[in-house]
């Protein structure tokens, strides 16, 4: 069997996805050459690249599966399939002026320059919006292109506050991108391959499932198991095994989320004895 091939992605992304591997059960291990490291997966081999270029290898059929943002997947118009939505460092796309350059809010009704790394997605959202503009390519560090270079911008950001310190402030919504896992047509269409990546997609959605949920467990009375059981809001329902003495045992992964209405509503029910702990994988 050929060696699987991933590419893993550089910079801002690689510390979640290493993360999200780790807590998978699949180690990563940097070796002196440190761009080819080596993985736990059996037959699999790894480069470490540039989030785009990822995608572009993806396209190329040179790399199997990997890690990219849906940003570059949807600049690059590259023919690959989506396997998962880590939802990993979530970020916009977004367009940004200067505070001062903006007439009521918004872009001035007149020629712009604007400055970006995205040029067909800056090019389709100018088109969008009907405005006459001209494209600068910028190479990173985009938010300080204005007000002498370029009168508006389109960038990802997480939070804004990048573009906030630089005087900048957002007048539209690109799109929305992730760290997502990716696969090659060819790889997709080829049973054996197809079948490890999918496998591999089990293992780390179980991970981010268990991300989002806690194990609560519980005793409660006979009396009392079916109004417990109504208020806790499992995957189907919940484990429920009768105790040495009197009453039972109950156990059920429920939201995180939920966890600050759920625990008075379980002693409000009848429930006692709640211990609650985290979930490393979670397959449902």
């Amino acid at each position: 069997m050929s060696a699987l091939r991933l590419g893993l992605p550089k910079g801002r992304m690689h510390d979640a996805v290493a993360t999200l591997l780790r807590d998978g059960g699949v180690a990563l291990h940097l070796g002196a050459r440190g761009y080819r490291p080596t993985v736990s997966l059996a037959d699999t081999e790894t480069k470490l690249l540039k989030p785009q270029n990822v995608v572009e290898m993806l396209a190329a059929g040179s790399r199997d599966l990997g890690f990219a943002g849906a940003d570059w997947v949807a600049e690059l118009e590259a023919r690959v399939v989506e396997v998962l939505d880590t939802g990993l460092n979530p970020v916009r796309v977004v367009a940004a002026a200067p505070v001062v350059f903006l007439e009521g809010g918004a872009l001035p009704d007149r020629p712009l320059v604007v400055a970006s790394e995205y040029e067909r997605l800056t090019l389709g959202w100018v088109q969008r919006r009907g405005l006459e503009a001209r494209f600068v390519r910028s190479y990173g560090a985009t938010e300080v292109f204005p007000p002498e270079d370029a009168d508006c911008i389109v960038d990802n950001t997480a939070t804004g506050a990048t573009l906030a310190a630089n005087g900048l402030a957002i007048v539209d919504e690109v799109m929305r991108s992730s760290t997502r896992l990716y696969a090659s047509i060819e790889a997709w269409e080829d049973p054996a391959r197809r079948r490890r990546i999918e496998d591999l997609a089990l293992v780390l959605r179980s991970v981010l499932e268990a991300r989002q949920r806690v194990m609560v467990e519980l005793n409660v009375s006979a009396d009392r198991l079916d109004a417990v059981a109504a208020v806790l809001p499992c995957l189907r329902e919940p484990t429920v095994s009768r105790l040495r003495g009197e009453g039972f045992a109950v156990k059920a992964a429920v939201p995180r989320a939920s966890l600050p209405t759920l625990i008075p509503a379980v002693k409000a029910a009848g429930g006692g004895d709640v211990v609650v702990t985290a979930i490393a994988q979670l397959v449902a």
